[in-house]
């Protein structure tokens, strides 16, 4: 397993200038891919390190699959570009006129990069922080776009490709194995979100510019005057900022952590909110405003937690032989595509 020493982190931290004496080293995150394979040498592992009188340091290492020394290095200059022009993100270090250096730690190369620590991580989301968010994502995109900024990876949010959201793709595999009255009902169900993904079909050709590519609660934090913030650049890619937007909104109105005492609309609420705060800076066109229900109504109605995650989603029901309860699903599926429009 990979390990660090004391002595790993000071030379780290020498060559990106800090020369403080280290009080404590503590881990953050580690993804532990030895466990699948003990012969690997992937890692991610993040550390924050306590500096006697200075501000504490987040120290990211890695190495892996698809993660090249120059994706790393474009995604730390997309977020140094953004706070050079005012978004709130952690100051970052640079090392040999780089953000990103290779190290040999042990018997492992990984991947370095050193950046300043920011407390008050966000945890719930509420209207207010929705809106500061939607605020915060469109001054994002409105600088990635000035700036002709890109990042050239996959990102979480594209509904032209396998993403985070909707699952259309595991949808349709149940086709083989339909038959009579099923097989019609997912027929028209293919046929109408075909016809929806060409009223999207434009979106296709438009530029694609950097976008942070992962807002969640655990990648947002609150100053003390009450601005949010955003960190972790890991998933940053190139994306159509209008799908972006969308695609972030529904994201945060349905899978982060709500307050205790929430109201039982409170996700349109937020989704609403989030929007705002968005439109208030980067207004969506009139040719967005048309497409909007038709990618929402393909993102809700092929949900991916519902067609392949949960323990009740379609794809479990299928594979138990529940013919009844895949129906139900059919019937789900299109009442959640036909929207009025």
């Amino acid at each position: 397993m990979f390990s660090i020493t004391h002595e790993d982190v000071a030379s780290i931290l020498r060559d990106y200038g800090i020369t403080t004496e280290i009080n404590n080293i503590s881990e953050l995150q580690r993804y532990h891919y030895e466990r699948d394979d003990p012969n690997s040498k992937e890692v991610r592992l993040i550390v924050k390190v306590v500096l006697e009188n200075d501000s504490p340091l987040v120290i990211r290492f890695k190495n892996e699959e698809d993660v090249t020394l120059e994706l790393i290095e474009r995604q730390s200059q997309f977020a140094d570009t953004l706070k050079q022009n005012g978004i709130l993100t952690p100051t970052q270090y640079l090392a040999n006129g780089r953000f990103a250096n290779w190290y040999t730690i042990g018997n492992y190369e990984v991947i370095v990069t050193l950046e300043q620590f920011v407390e008050n991580e966000i945890k719930v989301v509420d209207e207010a922080i929705a809106k500061k968010t939607g605020e915060l994502l469109a001054k994002t995109h409105t600088i990635a776009e000035q700036y002709n900024l890109h990042v050239e990876n996959d990102v979480l949010f594209n509904p032209f490709a396998h993403n985070d959201l909707f699952a259309f793709d595991a949808f349709i595999s149940l086709e083989p194995t339909l038959q009579g009255d099923d097989k019609v009902f997912f027929d028209k169900i293919v046929d109408t979100y075909n016809s929806y993904m060409e009223v999207l079909a434009p979106l296709r050709n438009r530029p694609q510019y950097a976008v942070q590519g992962d807002i969640s609660d655990c990648n947002l934090y609150l100053t003390k005057w009450g601005e949010v913030g955003i960190f972790d650049f890991n998933r940053s890619g190139d994306n159509v900022l209008f799908c972006d937007a969308v695609m972030q909104a529904i994201f945060e109105a349905r899978l982060m952590d709500y307050p205790e005492n929430r109201e039982d609309d409170l996700e349109a609420k937020i989704l609403e909110s989030f929007l705002e705060g968005y439109c208030s800076v980067r207004s969506f066109t009139a040719e967005e405003q048309n497409m909007y229900p038709y990618l929402c109504a393909i993102i809700d109605a092929f949900w991916s937690s519902d067609i392949r995650w949960n323990e009740d989603s379609l794809l479990n029901a299928h594979e138990a032989g529940d013919t009844k309860s895949v129906r139900r699903w059919l019937s789900t599926i299109w009442e959640r595509l036909a929207f009025s429009n």
